[in-house]
């Protein structure tokens, strides 16, 4: 008679990282301000940087927010993250003209 193996499923054995129960570990750069509110002087900056064409992830890593929130803060607000047809960063007037 063959013996019988008990078989688990991969995701289940320990010490696998499938299927690992807990909390995942944020993202270090954008800890100073998790569920921190929006301040005026925020909603300022973050104004400004859309008006010069800044991309959102750009934008989230100067801010210290995760492009998600920066997004969502944007559309509650009515600010456009929509790119206009020029370059990004206003390099257009830098250029000199």
């Amino acid at each position: 008679m063959a013996t019988r193996r008990s078989k688990k499923a991969t995701w289940r054995r320990p010490g696998s990282p499938i299927g690992r129960k807990g909390p995942r570990k944020p993202h270090s750069k954008y800890k100073r301000h998790a569920k921190e509110s929006w301040s005026e002087a925020d909603l300022g900056m973050l104004r400004q940087l859309a008006r010069a064409n800044t991309p959102t992830g750009v934008i989230s890593l100067k801010m210290g927010r995760t492009a998600t929130a920066i997004r969502a803060k944007a559309q509650r607000e009515g600010i456009s993250l929509k790119p206009i047809n020029r370059s990004p960063y206003s390099r257009r007037a830098a250029a000199g003209r």
